[in-house]
This record gives structure tokens, sequence and C-alpha cells, in this order.
């Protein structure tokens, strides 16, 4: 346990001091030192898991900020007071008014994106909306605390290994490529060997012995690989640095994983890396024609990052040759800016730029290419979803694509027309119908390749597919399409609970919450959007779910019922049928589809063996055959010999009431004096339903009836018994 004397405090500020002299432009020491004794005094009670006190955190992250990513000393100061207003009792108003309004800026937004990467997925989405505001606010907010993430790795062993492994993975899934699309190489490789050496501590440790065993016999083999090439450096009086590595562990382990191979059979374990002092690029090529001179190139393997940098600003020339021994060695050639950029990120782009502001071009399209991942992330997204799609955004390379004009497009490796086009802009997302790759029209699924020219193919018709979803690779465009499919979904559900609401209010009916609660978990759907939707679809039959007919049985005694009613009525009245022309005397049935009977309008059809049958000239079944039939058609018409009588049926439904038989044999006898054949009632629950048989003249006779008995207030329904209309 470390005891922090006032001597050793002392010898602490001053180191901080001397490391913010030597690597940064401006240093305000006194702010630095007020900044750190107010960190000590917050924290001087408050421990680490290993025991030193907490203060030591903040201080080693001010460290690492002005050592390994050198911005400014006001992100020096922020890095000391960053935990301050999450762990203590010193307020946001206090920092901004003791030090500056820009650290309590930093300080706020760092401990607002402290939970950004936990595990409580149901605060993400949110999360990363405030992690963009920030930055887009301030940079150096992301800076600071990839500085804590940093040394937090650093000293993972001293918490408990479950904990140790939840971090390492959050590390190495989140920040280590955040890490390297803010250009900070150095960053992510660290993290990403420190979260594997506490995901896979055994392939971790075997993978380093066989680095450390082989050394001697690695810097043997850079000493003479590089001879040769800095003789004719050193010719040409270049200012240059050569260095060479061993590739990192974590980089190692899955190339081993990817290839199927083991460490023995990596022949690129070695990176040589060629800095050149002057900022000309020119050189860069020059020495790039020295390298290919002396040792045989493999050009699949050629990058040349210096013409098209990486969307992360770093440059650099990558070029794979054959070295002694038959060994592949890959050898990075780049200036001393494009390594520093490479090694600090936009941390470096203020060394740089003397006048640096929030417009410069090349940081401008960084940020917006930040903010891209998050702005088109709709509030109704699921957390996992964002999630999964900003892990492939990190971890995709990338491919160059052009526009008809010419414009350079970078886009995640396997995207295809339709990510091209969101692109663009989403309306031309939104209205691609197809696609021109190199003057050729291809499907919109076609995975596009680097100097490809894209030409899409628009109209005002095309709406986003469901499908594209299974190929699209941008963030944008993913998001853009589901926001799409989602608002279409509500249109659609919106529809639905219109038609319902218009069917309760036309059948008189009342489903309350509960009501409709039940009524949806019976059909079996999951919520309420989805029965609406169904009903938006025409997938169900209203008529059954807010009116249910009777059980099978009772609808088929109805129908047993009816048919006995037809016979009754058809030889009651003694009424016949009338054939008239070349037909007269043809046997004939009455169709069973419709079940016509006297006082309907009828007609004949000629069927093949059944003779005649007679449908009623509305009957759908009728209306369909006579499509393609027309010629079968025969004209009849209903034969009376009773008067002009025939019998017909009503059906009633109504209040079981005192004197309602009564009340129903005045209103149909009163009326030209007609007969009733027959009347039958059954009650239940204080109602009643049952049909009353008639002798009518016409059809209007029986609708002056109906009409009569609908005047009853006891009486809900009166309507004519036939095949469509059943017993309620």
């Amino acid at each position: 346990m470390t005891e922090l004397t006032e001597k050793y405090r002392a010898e602490l500020l001053d180191k901080l001091i001397k490391t913010c002299k030597k690597h940064l432009t401006t240093v305000n020491e006194e702010i630095i030192s007020k900044a750190f004794r107010l960190a000590y005094e917050a924290h001087k009670n408050e421990f680490r898991a290993s025991g030193d006190p907490y203060f030591l955190h903040p201080y080693e992250v001010s460290l690492i900020i002005a050592k390994e990513m050198p911005l400014d000393d006001v992100s020096v100061v922020a890095a000391l007071l960053h935990d301050v207003v999450e762990d203590t009792d010193f307020s946001l108003e206090f920092i901004s008014k003791e030090i500056s309004p820009e650290v309590a800026e930093i300080v706020d937004g760092v401990t607002k994106i402290s939970g950004v990467f936990t595990g409580h997925e149901i605060t993400r989405a949110e999360n990363y909306r405030k992690l963009l505001l920030s930055l887009v606010k301030d940079i150096r907010v992301i800076l600071v605390k990839f500085a804590d993430r940093l040394h937090n790795m650093r000293t993972l062993e001293f918490v408990p290994s479950q904990k140790q492994r939840r971090i390492a993975k959050e590390t190495l899934d989140i920040y280590a490529p955040f890490a390297n699309r803010f250009g900070l190489g150095r960053v992510k490789w660290e993290l990403e060997d420190h979260s594997f050496k506490h995901l896979n501590r055994v392939e971790y440790e075997r993978i380093a012995k066989k680095i450390k065993d082989k050394r001697k016999e690695r810097e043997a083999f850079i000493t003479k690989f590089s001879y040769p090439i800095e003789v004719k450096l050193k010719e040409h009086g270049l200012d240059y640095e050569v260095g060479g590595r061993a590739k990192h562990i974590f980089s190692i382990y899955k190339k081993i994983q990817n290839q199927n191979t083991t460490f023995e059979n990596i022949y690129d374990l070695l990176a040589i890396r060629i800095i050149l002092e002057s900022n000309d690029q020119n050189e860069c090529y020059y020495v790039l024609g020295v390298i290919n001179q002396l040792y045989k190139p493999i050009a699949d393997r050629f990058k040349d990052y210096i013409s098209i940098p990486k969307k992360n600003n770093y440059q650099s020339i990558h070029n794979t040759v054959i070295g002694p021994s038959g060994r592949l060695v890959e050898v990075q050639i780049r200036t001393r800016k494009m390594h520093e950029i490479a090694e600090r990120g936009v941390a470096a782009h203020w060394k740089y730029k003397e006048n640096f502001s929030q417009t410069d071009n090349e940081l401008e399209e960084w940020v917006n290419w930040v903010r891209d991942i998050f702005e088109n992330v709709s509030k109704s997204e699921a957390p996992k979803e964002l999630l999964a799609s900003f892990k492939l955004n990190l971890y995709q390379d990338e491919i160059y694509v052009f526009t008809p004009k010419g414009d350079l497009r970078r886009l995640p490796q396997k995207s295809t027309p339709v990510d091209f086009a969101f692109d663009i802009h989403s309306r031309v997302g939104f209205n691609c119908i197809g696609a021109k790759v190199n003057g050729k029209i291809i499907p919109l699924n076609t995975v596009l390749n680097s100097g490809d020219q894209v030409d899409i193919i628009t109209s005002k018709n095309q709406k986003p597919n469901r499908n594209w979803l299974q190929f699209v690779q941008t963030h944008k465009a993913k998001a853009s399409i589901r926001k799409y499919l989602n608002q279409e979904e509500e249109k659609v559900v919106q529809s639905g609970k219109d038609i319902w609401e218009k069917r309760l209010k036309k059948s008189k009916k009342v489903f309350d919450k509960d009501d409709l609660g039940k009524l949806i978990r019976r059909l079996k759907f999951e919520n309420n959007n989805q029965f609406f939707a169904s009903i938006a679809h025409n997938k169900l039959d209203l008529e059954e779910i807010i009116d249910p007919p009777e059980n099978k049985e009772e609808k088929h005694a109805h129908e047993l019922e009816f048919n006995n009613f037809a016979e009754l009525a058809r030889k009651s009245a003694d009424t016949g049928i009338l054939v008239e022309d070349e037909y007269k005397g043809i046997d004939y049935i009455f169709a069973k589809c419709c079940n016509p009977i006297p006082g309907d309008p009828v007609v004949g059809y000629i069927t093949i063996g059944e003779g005649m049958k007679i449908h009623r000239r509305d009957c759908k079944n009728l209306i369909h055959m006579v499509k393609t039939n027309e010629e079968k058609l025969v004209k009849v018409s209903w034969a009376s010999k009773n008067g002009g009588f025939f019998v017909a049926g009503i059906s009633i439904r109504g209040d079981d009431k005192p004197g309602l038989l009564t009340d129903i044999s005045n209103s149909i006898t009163s009326y030209k004096n007609t007969n009733i054949k027959a009347i039958n009632i059954s009650a239940q629950d204080s109602t009643f339903t049952g049909t009353v048989t008639v002798f009518v003249s016409d059809l209007e006779h029986l609708s002056k009836l109906i009409e009569r008995l609908k005047k009853n207030k006891d009486i809900f329904s009166a309507e004519r018994f036939d095949s469509t209309h059943g017993q309620h």
C-alpha cells in the first residue's frame, strides 16, 4: 500500500508538470496544481481494490493523457477531476467556479458516459446518445474516458475474477475497436492484449512465452532485413527511424484462429516500421521503391492508406515482401506526422494544427462518421439491435466505391447498393429500385467491391423492403429501414383500430380494456398491435368476433330448420315453378346453396346429369357460374294456385314481456287480414327468439309486416327467414 505523504505528493505533482511540459505546447502550472490538490482532497479517504489510495487512479489517468494522448493542459486537469462529481460530494458548479467552466463541462461529459458500456441493456441506447452529445460538444471527453479505461485495465488483476472477465469482455467488444476508430492505435493494442490476458490467460501466456523465446532470433532477423534498406536510405540523405516489433499477442491469436493454424506457421509475425522525419509524403513512395528493388513484394498484400486514408485518418503504406529465408515481412512506411496520428489519433491534430477549429475538414468528416452511428437510432430501436450494428460498424474494414461523378465513398466490407444509396441520402435509399455497377444492372443484394462505380436507380413508387435487412451492412441503412417499417406498421395498426371501433359502434357493442385483453388472449395474439394489424389485413371475421354465431350444432339445427321450412313453404302455398320456352316440362330441383322459397326472384340453370336447378337471382354461386356459361340460364317464375298467396317466415328477437305473443299476432293480422300459419318462440334470460310463419301475397306484403313488427319497442330485430338469416 502506498502512503501519500506530503513529500510524496509533491514528487507526484512535479512529475506530472514535467511530463506536461515535455509533451504539451502550453502548460498552466497553477491550474494543474490546484486541480491536483482538489482531487486529493476529494478522494483522500477512498481506496482502490489494490489497497492503494484512490487518488492515484485519477493521477495516473492524467499522466496517460499528458504522455500517451497529449492534447492540452485542460484535458490533464479534467483527467485529475474526472471521478470527483460521480464519487464525492463536490459539485460541477464548484469545479466550474474553482477551476473553469470548460473543465466542468468535460468532467460532466465523462460522468454522463461512465455507464455507456455497462451491462444494463435497458439504458444502452439512451447512453449512446449521451455519448454522442458530449462528444460533439468536446472531443476531450472521450479521450479522458479512454485513458480512464486504460489505467483500469492495467490494474485489473486486483478486482474479483468474475468482474475481471466482465470488464475485459466489455473492453474487447467496445473500447478497443472504438479506440481504433478514434485513431488511437497504441491504446487499441494495449486494451486488446490486457483484455485477452484476463479472458484467456493460458493462451495469452503461451503466445507471450513463444514471442519472448524468439526475441533474439527476431532482433537478429530485423537487423539482417533492415541493413540493406538503411544503406540505400543513407545514400539518399533521408532522415528516418527504423523499428521492428512482433505483432501484438491478441492479433497473433486472431490470426491463429482465423487461419486455423499454429504460432509456428504464421509467417508475418514481424512488422518493420520506417518513419520519415520529413513530412513530405512523396518520400514514402520513394522508400517503397527502394524496398521493392531489394525484396520481392506480394502484390495482393499492398495497401496505400496515404492516397486513401482510413476513416479514422490513419495514413501509411503497408507492403508485404519476401525477406531473407523466405519469411514474409510487413513493412509500414509513414511520415512522423502520420505516425503520431496513428498512435495518438485525434489528439495529434492539436499538435499539427496551430489554429485548430472544429471545422477542420478531416476532423469534421470523422466527427460526422461518429455522429452517423448514433443519430439514426430511433427511440424504439431495441438496445440489442443497436449494439449489434454498432459492433459491426466498429469491426468491419472498409471498401472504397465511387459515385457516377467520381466522388469517393467509404463503406464497410460486404456492403450492397442499398448501403451505398443510404450513404448518399436516406431518400435515395428509400426509393432505391435498382443499381448499375460499372455500367451493368445488378441485383440490390450484390456485394460491392473496392473500385466499383455505383449508379443508383430510383423510383418514387419504391419503398423499403423488410428483406433488405437480411443483406444491408451499414448502421444507417439498417436503422433507416427499421424506422420506416415501424412507421408503416403503426399506420396499419391504426387502420385496424379504426375498423374495429367503427364495427363496434355499428353493432352497438362495448368492449372495455379488460374485455379487449381477454379477447386478444383468447385469439392467441401477443399484444393489441398484432390484433389490430390482423384486422387491417382482413385476417379476422369481425362479425363472428363481435357477435359470435351459434355453435356448430346450433348452426346445423338452423340449416335443418330452414330446409324443412322451405319444403313446407313450397307445398303449403301449392306453388311450383313455371318453365318457359323450349325447356317446358323439364325436371328441376331447388339449389342447396341458396335454397329459394316462394317470393324470391328465381332463375333456372341447366346442369349436366341433374336437370335444371332453381337458384335465387342473387345467389353468389350462380353469379360465378354465369360468367362463363350464360347460355345455360333459363327464364322461370313461381306458379300459384292458392289465390296468389305463399308461405313466408319472419325471424324475430326481443325482450320476453307478458302479452308479447298477442302484440305480435295483432301486428300481423291487422294488416290485410294476414293469416298466421305458425308461431315458434323460445325464451332465455329475459330475451326471446323465434319465427312466425305467415301467408303473404308478395314480397312487399312481407316487408310491411316486418316494418310493423319493428315498431314494437320490445322487439330488437325482425327480418325475413331465409337461407342467409337464421335465428339469433
